[in-house]
């Protein structure tokens, strides 16, 4: 294994060591406490929870619950996609769980449906945000839909989720009402939204093309300055049948401005176009990995 292969291993490890730390704490000391039912295993072991304190005190742990419903998944999983599959889905649903028991429950919002249900989500979508980033899960209602579209080809899983989820917080509805059903979709909206934009944050990039009278001189000062390769692409302007060099380039988010700026001041008749990229994949970038839980 390489050096940059054994540094990337490292740093998605510690993404999910982290995510599921924030993950748990979001569920025990935010969800749980309000009731709120925002779909997923640690909606179920909420549930759970509640409905067994008459039975043991304190109800069956949510690190239990979370852990006695995902081992028959990783068996079923590990017949039908193979082990090097779930490695990292493995170790990030042993985290949570370790995490859900070792971490104090210390109520942020306690009596505030609201604030629960905001800080619940946006707690929650930081977890699942940085767990994504590694390239991992924490099995659940995610590894069940990956289950069922090995079967059910034509739904994706994306949507064979959302049923899952749904039901899961109507039967959340059923047991605590309208209302807190109502607030778990905000905390629902929230978890989607940070973790989307926890992925994103971490991949976008910005894609500049431009036309210019210097592109060589251009090029040079890019290179020199940004550290960014650059691609000349042959072009002709169709109103003066001129043909130039049109300069393409990919730089970090934080690049753009200086990359105008080097434009502007090499000719300040450059024509700029900046684009967002959504991923960027090669050497300055984010390397080439496997897909999910795939590799260790």
């Amino acid at each position: 294994m390489s050096a940059i292969n054994i540094k990337t291993t490292l740093r998605n490890y510690i993404l999910i060591i982290v995510g599921t730390a924030v993950m748990a704490f979001a569920t025990a000391s935010v969800l749980e406490p309000a009731s709120l039912i925002t779909g997923g295993f640690t909606g179920i072991a909420i549930i759970v929870k509640q409905f067994t304190e008459h039975l043991i005190p304190g109800g069956i742990p949510l690190s239990v619950t979370n852990l006695v419903l995902n081992i028959p998944l990783f068996l079923i999983t590990i017949r039908l996609k193979g082990f090097h599959y779930l490695v990292r889905t493995i170790f990030a649903t042993l985290m949570l769980s370790f995490w859900l028991s070792a971490l104090p429950v210390i109520p942020l919002a306690e009596g505030d449906l609201l604030l629960s249900s905001l800080y619940g989500g946006i707690f929650m979508g930081v977890g699942i945000g940085l767990v994504l980033v590694a390239q991992a899960t924490t099995g659940g209602t995610e590894l069940i839909a990956a289950l069922i579209q090995h079967f059910l080809r034509h739904y994706s899983i994306a949507s064979i989720m959302w049923i899952i989820d749904t039901a899961i917080v109507i039967l959340g509805a059923y047991l605590y009402g309208i209302q807190m059903a109502l607030y778990a979709i905000i905390a629902i909206y929230l978890t989607s939204k940070i973790s989307d934009g926890i992925i994103d944050g971490l991949k976008f990039s910005k894609a500049a093309f431009i036309i210019t009278e210097k592109p060589e001189e251009l090029a040079a000062l890019v290179m020199d300055e940004l550290d960014r390769g650059v691609t000349g692409i042959p072009a002709t302007g169709m109103y003066s049948g001129e043909a130039r060099n049109m300069l393409f380039c990919v730089v970090a988010k934080k690049q753009i401005v200086r990359l105008k700026d080097l434009a502007k001041g090499c000719d300040p008749n450059a024509f700029v176009i900046v684009t967002d990229v959504r991923e960027v994949l090669g050497e300055g970038f984010i390397e080439h990995q496997g897909g999910t839980g795939a590799s260790v």
